[in-house]
């Protein structure tokens, strides 16, 4: 493909959904966090120069950010140096009538090992403040604080939307 040819594939949604219904933020945000908080996994993709990594992680969301605790692992290559972050979340493909899925872009933080944040998450997952901290090393903890959602779901279809919604936060 020529650059202009990967230019025009990229824009392809932009232009496809200037023309469609959108659906108001409010309903949008409302399916966006029902869809983010029946789910528990997400992808996490960081970056830095030639370095890209796709993480499989577990997350809670609350107080409108993703929380992720990790033990470290080369996701951290990209945070050095880069807070852009996108996670997405899906379903299992079941046909075009079921579509759910949910990209999120954001700023990601490393919290403070036992911060007043770090333990207020701790115990909103139910992990013991001892536990954590007889550990050889603390746990990370990142807050990803999301930026936009591109929602892709069959819902928004059957209200009389596009069934892709974006939503800038």
């Amino acid at each position: 493909m020529t650059r202009e040819e990967f230019i025009e594939a990229s824009s392809y949604w932009e232009v496809k959904d200037g023309k469609e219904r959108h659906a108001d933020n409010a309903l949008i945000r409302q399916l966006a966090e029902d869809f983010i908080l029946r789910h528990n996994t997400c992808a996490l993709a960081t970056g830095y120069g030639n370095h890209v990594r796709c993480t499989p992680i577990e997350y809670s969301y609350h107080d409108g950010c993703f929380w992720m605790f990790s033990e470290g692992g080369k996701k951290f290559i990209g945070l050095m140096d880069n807070s852009n972050v996108s996670i997405a979340i899906f379903d299992s493909y079941d046909g075009f009538s079921n579509l759910h899925g949910l990209q999120a872009d954001g700023k990601a933080e490393l919290v403070e090992p036992f911060s007043e944040a770090y333990l207020a998450h701790a115990n909103f997952k139910g992990i013991n403040e001892i536990f954590l901290r007889k550990l050889q090393r603390p746990m990370y903890l990142i807050c990803v604080h999301p930026t936009r959602f591109d929602c892709l779901f069959s819902d928004f279809k059957r209200l009389g939307f596009s069934p892709r919604q974006t939503f800038v936060l």
